[in-house]
């Protein structure tokens, strides 16, 4: 399987970007069923869970991003979303996509990533 992340960029505080990640080597069938979710990666930080999202559409995010980001998938796209809103200097981070249901480290498999600054 391999994850292409795209979206990020250099935004200022309070702004918004609009994540994406192109699952591609899976069958339409596989991903429709597959929990996905996004991660992050600050400097100097280990990577975290961010935000999850069923086969089913039920939805789980991380404390400090409740109320502001939004995850959602097009299944008929192998692609998962990440609207991010009110940005703020502590969501600075490389953002993946991937799998979801175990913690970071339980993954191997990692795109590249998509840089998110947030700065004025």
């Amino acid at each position: 399987v391999q994850l292409v992340e795209s979206g990020g960029g250099l935004v200022q505080p309070g702004g918004s970007l609009r994540l994406s990640c192109l699952a591609s080597g899976i069958s339409g069938s596989l991903f429709n069923i597959a929990a996905m979710g996004w991660y992050r990666q600050a400097p100097g930080k280990q990577r975290e869970s961010v935000a999850g999202i069923t086969s089913g559409g039920k939805t789980t995010y991380v404390d400090s991003v409740k109320g502001r980001f939004t995850i959602s998938r097009d299944n008929a796209k192998n692609t998962v979303y990440l609207q991010m809103n009110s940005l703020k200097p502590e969501d600075m981070a490389v953002y993946y996509c991937n799998f979801w249901g175990l913690s970071p480290e339980g993954y191997s498999n990692w795109g590249q990533g998509t840089q998110v600054t947030v700065s004025s």
